[in-house]
C-alpha cells in the first residue's frame, strides 16, 4: 500500500505578503537607525558649541580682566587701552589665546557675517612689539552679537551701558557680549580690574615698540 504525502507550497499571495511585512519591518528599522544617527550627531553638535562658548567665555573674561594701561611714547602718561564698539573691541592685555600669560599682547575682537551670513566673533592679537599676529574665529551662527560698555559719571549714583568706549583716561567698570540664536539671549558680563590712573600706577605700563625679554 502506497502513501502519498502531499506537500502545499507557499501562494503568491502569501509571498507578496511576507515581501510587504520584510520590507515594512527594514523601513522601521532603518528609520529607528536615521533616527538615532541624527540625535547623536545633533547631540554632539551641541556638545561642540557649548565647549565653544565655554572656552570663548574663559578666554574674553580672562583678557578683559587682565586688560593693561598702554604708554604709547616714551616719557608719557599712560593711557587707556580699551576702545569698543557695539561690533569691536580692542585692548591689551597680560592674557594670549595661543600662549597663555606669556607676556602682553594687543587683542583685536570683531563681530561681523560668516559664511552662512549669520553673525560670527573673531579675534586677532599679537604680541607687543612682535609682529606675530594670529586670527581665528571663536563663535558663529548668532542671529545678533554685540558689545556694550558700563560706567558711572563722576557725582552719579548709578551707571549706564553704552554702545561705544573712547575714552582714553579711563576704562569701562564692566564690558558685556550679549548673544542671540534662535529666541534665546546669552549675555556674557565682565568686571575690569582697573579704571582710571589710580589704578594704573601698581601696573606695569607698556610700549607697543617694546620689545618684551
Amino acid at each position: 500500500m502506497t502513501t502519498h504525502i502531499r506537500q502545499r507550497g507557499f501562494t503568491l499571495l502569501e509571498l507578496v505578503i511576507a515581501i510587504t511585512l520584510i520590507g515594512l519591518i527594514v523601513l522601521i528599522v532603518t528609520g529607528a537607525m536615521r533616527l538615532s544617527y541624527r540625535s547623536v550627531s545633533s547631540g554632539e553638535k551641541r556638545i561642540d558649541q557649548l565647549e565653544r562658548l565655554r572656552t570663548t567665555a574663559g578666554v574674553i573674561d580672562a583678557q578683559v580682566q587682565s586688560c593693561m594701561p598702554l604708554r604709547t611714547e616714551p616719557d608719557t602718561e599712560p593711557k587707556s587701552s580699551l576702545k569698543g564698539q557695539s561690533d569691536s573691541l580692542e585692548l591689551a592685555t597680560n592674557y594670549s589665546l595661543w600662549k597663555g600669560r606669556a607676556g602682553y599682547v594687543l587683542a583685536a575682537y570683531h563681530i561681523a557675517l560668516g559664511e552662512d551670513g549669520r553673525q560670527a566673533l573673531s579675534i586677532s592679537e599679537h604680541t607687543v612689539g612682535v609682529d606675530d599676529t594670529r586670527e581665528t574665529q571663536l563663535l558663529g551662527g548668532f542671529d545678533e552679537m554685540r558689545f556694550s560698555y558700563y560706567a558711572t559719571a563722576a557725582g552719579e549714583s548709578e551707571g549706564s551701558w553704552a554702545e561705544e568706549w573712547t575714552d582714553e583716561t579711563l576704562m569701562p567698570e564692566k564690558v558685556r557680549l550679549i548673544m542671540k540664536r534662535a529666541g534665546k539671549s546669552m549675555v556674557m558680563t565682565i568686571p575690569l580690574r582697573v579704571r582710571g590712573a589710580e589704578d594704573w600706577t601698581s601696573f606695569t605700563a607698556v610700549s607697543p615698540g617694546t620689545e618684551q625679554q
